[in-house]
This record gives structure tokens, C-alpha cells and sequence, in this order.
């Protein structure tokens, strides 16, 4: 097999190489999340393959959250008891909407990136995800730090789950103004799953929030760090 490949890249140019391995993905993609929709809970353990084939499908492995992540932001999901708030989106909107459509929730993403929402939306709209509302503005700066500008009059609030893999890390303040702008819509109980926790900056943002919100925090998963917080 190893030889039939290095033979393939011999003889296929790049361009034609990229097509194909991009058709491979879509190809893959479709299955898995036909797999997913059917049953969400079955990806709620890192190493499922349904769950690595999404993330390859998706084909920005340089971005995207590791299975550990998603698995764990996957069953926080089927439980929680109300709407979801996403900073960020990517595979993690399609794959949370999916439950949220299921579980009869809200799913609102916050993404700055136009260019980025167009496709996260184009598949949203392909797998009829009507649950998920994406809210697409520049960043705004609230003096400390820059974080999405929320459209909160139409937001709820009640949030029982948050999902924070954005803004970039080199956002003033970086992720910090989650807790800031959305505190009071945070209730009691309410699951916060912040990415990157192997950047110092992630977790000392994580103890900024815990003063802010009188909670504690831990550090989870082994390939790609992430944290936990539960709002008290």
C-alpha cells in the first residue's frame, strides 16, 4: 500500500492529489455524520471513529478540537437542560446543533470571521440544523479586551452550557470577556468548557472567571488540555 501511494504522488500532480483527497473527505464527512445524527451518544468517548472521521471529513485538523474536547463538549450537550452558547464555531456547531435539534434547544454560535460563517452556515443549512443561530460581527472592543459582539436583546437568558474555543488567542484579553458580557445569562449549574488549557494564558483566564464567578475550575483531557468550570 505504502508503495502504491508513493507511485500515486510520482505520478499525480499536486492539484489533482489535493481533489481527490478532498472528495475522499467530503466523502467521509457524509458518512459520519449521517452516523451522528442517528446517534450522538455513541461520540461521547474520545477515540470513536465516527467521531476521528468527522474531524478528518471537516479537514481543518490545524483548528478544529481534538476528540477529547469534542466528546466531552458532545455529552455535556445531551444533557444539558437548556439553550447553548458557542464562542467560536466550526465542526463543534454542526456536531452540538445536531443534538440540539434533537433535544428540542437553542444552539447560539458567535463567530467573527465572515469568510468562516458562510461555510459553517452552508452546512448547517445542508443538514437542515435550524437550531443553531450563528451571529457573525467584527469583534468589538470594550476597552479591556476585545471580545464578539453579542447581539444580547436577542439572546436568552438562561445559557446551562458554554462551549468557548474563540475569540484567537491574540484578541486583546484574549477569551476573557465571556464572563464579562454574559455572567448574568450564565444560571446556576451552567457548564463552561474552555479550550487550550495547555496555553498558560487559557488558565489564567480560567482563574479570572473563578473569582469573577466564586467557582473553581479543572484541567481535563491528556493529548490537548481543556477546562471545566461549573458556574455556582
Amino acid at each position: 500500500m505504502n508503495q502504491l501511494l508513493s507511485i500515486v504522488r510520482l505520478v499525480l500532480p499536486a492539484q489533482v492529489r489535493s481533489h481527490l483527497r478532498q472528495i475522499h473527505r467530503d466523502f467521509v464527512f457524509k458518512r459520519a455524520m449521517k452516523h451522528f445524527i442517528k446517534d450522538p451518544s455513541a461520540c461521547t468517548q474520545p477515540g470513536n471513529k465516527t467521531l476521528n472521521d468527522l474531524i478528518y471529513g471537516w479537514g481543518n485538523e490545524s483548528w478544529s478540537a481534538l476528540d477529547e474536547y469534542l466528546a466531552c463538549c458532545i455529552d455535556h450537550a445531551l444533557n444539558t437542560q437548556g439553550p447553548v452558547l458557542e464562542c467560536g464555531s466550526g465542526l463543534s456547531t454542526l456536531l452540538l446543533g445536531a443534538v440540539a435539534k434533537k433535544r428540542g434547544h437553542q444552539h447560539w454560535a458567535l463567530e467573527h470571521t465572515p469568510e468562516w460563517a458562510v461555510r459553517v452556515q452552508k452546512y448547517l443549512d445542508n443538514y437542515q440544523l435550524d437550531s443553531v443561530i450563528l451571529s457573525t460581527k467584527p469583534l468589538r472592543d470594550y476597552g479591556d479586551f476585545s471580545w464578539y459582539d453579542a447581539p444580547l436583546e436577542k439572546m436568552p437568558a438562561n445559557f446551562c452550557l458554554v462551549i468557548c474555543d474563540g475569540p484567537p488567542a491574540n484578541t486583546k484579553g484574549g477569551r476573557h470577556g465571556l464572563v464579562p458580557i454574559m455572567k448574568d445569562r450564565l444560571t446556576s449549574g451552567c457548564v463552561i468548557l474552555l479550550d487550550d488549557a495547555g496555553r498558560t494564558e487559557e488558565v489564567e483566564i480560567a482563574t479570572r472567571w473563578g473569582k469573577e464567578l466564586n467557582s473553581s475550575f479543572k484541567i481535563e483531557g491528556i493529548s490537548k488540555p481543556y477546562i471545566k468550570m461549573v458556574v455556582v
